[in-house]
């Protein structure tokens, strides 16, 4: 059997993998850490000083959520060369786990076929629930610090009505905005109304978007087209959050002069130490760690 050095291995990631690492020293496991986002929780760590070394250091290495945003490279404030998903395939070892985010169905089975453990902390029903509430939160502070107008009786579209746009409606329309919810099911656009909001389909999106100050995208699918952002107000702004390359067409809406930003990874970046305690809840219910 392999003798590691170290429990944990953390490599790339933002400011949740900081402070997971943090919250795992205090429970006494070691840790060491390969361009982890640095920040005060990382002082007193070791870190190693290649892929390798890391790899090579720890039985079970803690990954970026998502794991990667464009398919090779793994997530890292800093891009190394070997922060890559083929390098991290040729120094994962038989026996070892890895644990990440949004990992791909390939590299999930090169796991399998290799006895490499895979755990995708997406797939965790408890935790994506609770990211729904750190990526509402990001999501409204991003329209604040991006729009000069008021949430607050301003008009907001949320599109979409999935987990995440549930929790994000929920939260404009306490603060006091106006809330309508697109949806193609006629059950989501009913359960939007049942919470409180207005509702409209896809179908009538041409002609009711140019009404919204604050357009919000959750649908991870083409759904701004050229023809549609046409219509929006000169004023208004559009976030969003759907995963890469999100839902709207980028390059129509600078030719319109259209404020679309897209907005990801928003629990690293606005709560990153609650989040990162929800992550370690899900790491240490794994049985190997439970009489630490």
């Amino acid at each position: 059997m392999e003798n590691y050095k170290y429990d944990f291995a953390v490599v790339g990631g933002d400011l949740r993998q900081a402070y997971m690492a943090e919250l795992l020293a205090e429970k006494n496991f070691s840790v060491i850490l390969y361009e982890t986002q640095q920040h005060p929780q990382c002082e007193g760590f070791p870190f190693a000083g290649s892929l390798m070394e890391a790899i090579k250091s720890a039985k079970t290495i803690i990954a970026p959520i998502p794991l990667t945003r464009e398919g090779k490279k793994i997530y890292a404030k800093n891009e190394q060369s070997d922060l890559t998903v083929c390098e991290l395939k040729n120094q994962l070892q038989k026996g070892q786990k890895l644990f990440a985010g949004c990992i791909s169905e390939e590299l999930c089975q090169w796991g399998i076929e290799n006895q490499v453990d895979m755990y995708d902390f997406m797939e965790n029903e408890e935790l994506t629930l609770y990211n729904t509430i750190a990526t509402a939160e990001g999501t409204i502070a991003e329209a604040i610090i991006r729009h000069p107008v008021n949430l607050h009786r301003s008009k907001s579209l949320v599109i979409g009505y999935g987990r995440c746009a549930k929790v994000l409606a929920q939260g404009l329309h306490g603060l006091c905005s106006q809330v309508s919810v697109c949806a193609r099911k006629p059950s989501a656009r009913s359960e939007a109304q049942v919470a409180g909001h207005q509702a409209i389909s896809f179908l009538m999106l041409k002609e009711k978007i140019n009404e919204y100050d604050f357009i919000f995208n959750t649908v991870p699918s083409l759904v701004l087209d050229k023809s549609i952002l046409s219509h929006v107000k000169p004023e208004g702004i559009i976030i969003d959050i759907a995963s890469a390359p999100g839902g709207v067409d980028y390059q129509a809406a600078e030719q319109l002069g259209i404020k679309a930003y897209l907005c990801l990874g928003l629990p690293g970046k606005y709560a990153p130490k609650s989040s990162a305690e929800a992550l370690v809840q899900v790491l240490l219910s794994n049985s190997e760690w439970n009489d630490k």
